[in-house]
């Protein structure tokens, strides 16, 4: 199916910067399948969905896009994007099956694969070590509850560091602490499926910590990498008829435990008060212990920003619900995503102009490792290229309003599993016929072909 993208529309995007990166993100469970092969352990995301009604219609990722066995092909498609950059994640249990203790040299030996593939296709490979698949065996020990996980994570890092740190060099520790937070341990509807509400929180300690070890054990044995983390922020908006006292501290309080609470102490090395808004004491019960601080702020060389559509609030409705605020649908009448998210590309411009404001000289460079949209099936997903243009030219803005913005990440590569909406939503620039596992690339991966073609000359 050739698409040709006019170049009077990509004229109308901003110029980026020479050496800017244009890449495409996946994830291992969402991609990989293999699920028990090659000696690799169970995650919370294998026994999740084995839970009745845990993910749509039964979903697994038992063979998901059969990345694991048919990578080559989808490198192959890399190349033909011309991507600068491929952020994939490392699987945890295929790595250490118990999450700590012995390794399986298979499942490194896949890494060892991707990323010659990588290179040889003059792609650079970016690895975010953890993606939601928490080995299972340290799940069962209390998962991120139990402060003991940090300190697995950062052995898992430094084992895959010291097999894959002679190529590769930029590393991402976690991906979206606060939605595995919150979605995860808070609301049970991801795995591993815990409704804990705000009692969810040392969660977010215990993953910053890990992610300050980690960087440290990275830094150890990669002596030149480029550490990031990859945060998933949303501007907070109130609806046009909530403006009361109670409304703004509820967007307040949203955006403490969204953005703030996973960025300050990365950038200023101390939390946010919580403790104002009902949902934390002052000292965290005891979960963050001296040291702890210095330890998640250990300088960065970029911050990760996944982004997909601000989040409007109110004041909670029942205040004696648990949490002092209540989520809301927008008055206006945006376009929406199939997820039915809405379009709002200017949301991004915000966020980053919003980041800079708030740290300073203190923000590190910034990089967008995740922006997208899931589409109906098809290959003319005219859709998502609107979504994608006006997102690329809300990065371009920030760009101009001094943000430094580094690269762009797409998400998603490929159709997935995309969690517990299992097959149901789709991000791919490539359709994958799920029956079949065929690839056929979509008019948007033409057109991402050649924004980047046109970046270029």
């Amino acid at each position: 199916m050739p698409v040709t993208t006019s170049s009077a529309d990509l004229a109308r995007l901003p110029r980026f910067p020479e050496g800017f990166v244009w890449g495409a993100a996946t994830a291992a469970y969402q991609i990989e399948g293999a699920a028990e092969q090659d000696g690799k352990g169970a995650s919370v995301w294998d026994t999740f969905v084995r839970r009745p009604g845990a993910v749509r219609d039964g979903h697994t990722g038992e063979v998901a896009c059969d990345h694991y066995q048919r990578f080559d092909e989808d490198v192959a498609l890399m190349r033909r994007l011309g991507l600068d950059a491929y952020r994939f994640s490392v699987s945890w249990p295929r790595v250490l099956p118990a999450g700590t203790g012995k390794v399986e040299p298979r499942g490194l030996d896949f890494y060892d694969r991707l990323v010659d593939a990588l290179l040889d296709a003059g792609i650079e490979p970016t690895p975010t070590l953890f993606h939601w698949d928490l080995p299972q065996a340290l799940e069962d020990e209390g998962g991120w509850l139990n402060r003991d996980t940090a300190h697995r994570f950062a052995e898992y890092a430094a084992v895959t560091a010291e097999r894959l740190g002679d190529r590769v060099k930029r590393w991402i520790t976690l991906n979206e602490p606060f939605v595995h937070m919150s979605f995860g341990y808070g609301f049970g509807v991801h795995a591993p499926g815990h409704a804990l509400m705000l009692d969810a929180l040392p969660v977010a300690h215990h993953q910053l910590l890990g992610h300050g070890l980690a960087t440290a054990a990275l830094r150890s044995a990669v002596p030149d990498a480029q550490v990031l983390i990859s945060n998933n922020c949303t501007p907070v908006r109130l609806r046009t008829d909530a403006r009361s006292d109670e409304d703004v501290a509820a967007a307040e309080a949203y955006d403490i435990l969204h953005n703030r609470l996973f960025n300050d102490p990365i950038v200023t090395g101390g939390y946010p008060d919580l403790s104002a808004y009902g949902m934390a004491d002052p000292e965290w019960g005891g979960v963050v212990r001296d040291g702890d601080l210095a330890t998640v702020a250990a300088p960065l060389d970029g911050l990760g920003i996944n982004y997909y559509n601000p989040t409007w609030v109110t004041a909670p409705g029942d205040p004696t619900a648990g949490l002092p605020f209540d989520l809301a649908e927008p008055q206006e009448a945006y376009r929406r995503t199939a997820f039915g998210w809405p379009v709002v590309p200017e949301g991004l411009t915000e966020l980053l102009t919003g980041l800079r404001e708030r740290y300073g000289a203190a923000l590190p460079p910034v990089w967008i490792t995740e922006n997208g949209c899931s589409q109906p099936a098809g290959l003319r997903d005219q859709e998502r290229i609107d979504y994608l243009a006006g997102h690329v030219a809300a990065v371009g803005h920030a760009l101009g309003h001094g943000v430094d913005v580094r690269g762009y990440f797409t998400w998603s590569l490929l159709d997935n599993f995309e969690w517990a909406e299992g097959y149901h939503q789709r991000f791919g620039l490539v359709e994958v016929d799920f029956a079949t596992l065929r690839r056929t690339p979509r008019a948007s991966f033409a057109w991402y072909r050649d924004l980047i073609a046109s970046q270029r000359s």
